[in-house]
């Protein structure tokens, strides 16, 4: 990968021999690891920012929320379609 920074992390023995087994019985290496803790760290980012958006929601009636998805939605469908167009006259 381009660009990668090496981490030095120290997790416990059992969570070491944890991961090692899970990976092995999947068929993966000890190189597939960095993508295993890059792919948990993102999961758990994004967990995180789900439940953070939840909680600051809590009190938007739902009616609301779903109609600001819905805009939300056809803008980006608008877009998309936009660029679509441009990309096809291009050719």
């Amino acid at each position: 990968m381009e660009g990668d920074v090496r981490w030095a992390v120290t997790v416990s023995k059992e969570t070491d021999e944890a991961v090692r087994t899970f990976l092995a019985q999947r068929g993966m290496n000890r190189r597939t690891l960095a993508s295993f803790v890059e792919d948990a760290v993102r999961w758990r980012m994004f967990s995180a920012t789900v439940a953070e958006t939840k909680a600051r929601n809590a009190d938007v009636p739902v009616n609301e929320i779903d109609a600001a998805i819905t805009e939300a939605l056809g803008a980006i469908r608008s877009e998309s379609r936009q660029r679509a167009g441009v990309r096809h006259t291009r050719r």
